[in-house]
């Protein structure tokens, strides 16, 4: 596998521990966590992994600035946003939403950061917003370098092929890996990653936002284009693609009861915190699944942190969550 430049901005390897109270508690498989809510800038999560590589294209194009996009809440946004600071460089952010007089959890950390926040209303204006803004620091010299949405092309996929390396080197090998699933960046990079590195595994995405059908025909494109970045030959369809969308409740961003059960499932069992937008929704569907004997009992499920705590800070979740 082509090893891509890099630039060191997390703390790796994240460990993985045992989860022996909530195995207990759901009475299924044996149950793991790899912690990449610990990966080290500005809360950690897994955009940090991308950003090694985004940021290290980025410095060779002679950037100095990083643009990208996200919505309110955005996790990959205040990952951004600390990336490009701890690498003497500016950050402007194209947030969906409307700005706010008391900004909290990760605005808050955007704002402290320094980056420059511009608000565009709607979801479907996101794009061709980040666009324009491109435009215009380009236009007016300050050097740009755009960050896709989630950091989701194969440079930012590459990190998680390098991941599962890296949990290959810990000797550990699940029969499942689940995780929340939404840009679709994490998923490819875990999928050609598992390939690569002939895994047994079977990566199973959570998806917090997306149909199935549209995740896994993006996912496996992706794939396909980070292994050849990787240097390697292998193509996928979305066949090959696992993605399960029967937890999307209410839609993107919106806690249900289903994920305020996770977060206190996962709080109170083992003291460890998801976030109501991401993991709680894919701890959700692993809770849900496991009490269907989706999986085997012999089974060993790895639950891949990503990240995403600030949110836990925002008073749309935080009342809810102490009812």
């Amino acid at each position: 596998m082509k090893k891509l430049d890099r630039v060191a901005l997390a703390s790796l390897p994240t460990p993985v521990e045992a989860l022996p109270s909530l195995t207990t508690a759901l009475g299924g498989p044996q149950l793991l966590v790899k912690r990449d809510d610990l990966t080290g800038l500005a809360f950690g999560g897994n955009k940090t992994r991308k950003l090694e590589y985004l940021a290290a294209e980025a410095r060779a194009k002679g950037a100095r600035m990083l643009i990208t996009a996200g919505s309110i809440q955005s996790n990959h946004c205040r990952q951004t946003a600390a990336a490009a600071r701890k690498l003497g460089m500016d950050c402007t952010l194209v947030l969906v939403g409307k700005p706010t007089l008391s900004p909290e959890a990760n605005t808050y950390l955007d704002m402290l950061f320094g980056a420059e926040l511009i608000w565009v209303p709607k979801p479907e204006r996101r794009e061709l917003r980040l666009k324009e803004v491109f435009a215009a620091k380009h236009a007016a010299s300050r050097k740009p370098f755009l960050i896709p949405y989630g950091g989701s092309n194969p440079t930012g996929a590459a990190a998680y092929a390098y991941a599962v390396q890296e949990l290959a080197k810990q000797k550990v090998e699940p029969d499942w890996i689940v995780f929340a699933t939404s840009s679709g960046g994490t998923q490819a990079g875990l999928v050609a990653g598992v390939a690569l590195t002939e895994m047994k595994t079977k990566v199973l995405g959570i998806s917090v936002d997306e149909k199935a059908k549209t995740l896994a025909d993006r996912v496996a494109t992706l794939a396909t284009e980070t292994v050849t970045l990787l240097g390697e030959k292998k193509r996928f369809k979305s066949r090959d693609i696992r993605v399960n969308d029967d937890y999307l409740g209410a839609g993107y961003a919106e806690m249900g009861n289903r994920e305020h059960e996770a977060i206190h499932l996962f709080a109170r069992h083992e003291g460890l915190l998801l976030d109501p937008v991401y993991t709680g929704r894919a701890a959700a569907g692993l809770a849900d699944l496991i009490r269907k004997d989706f999986f085997k009992k012999k089974d060993t499920v790895l639950f891949w942190h990503t990240g995403g705590q600030p949110a836990l800070f925002a008073d749309k979740y935080r009342t809810g969550l102490l009812e």
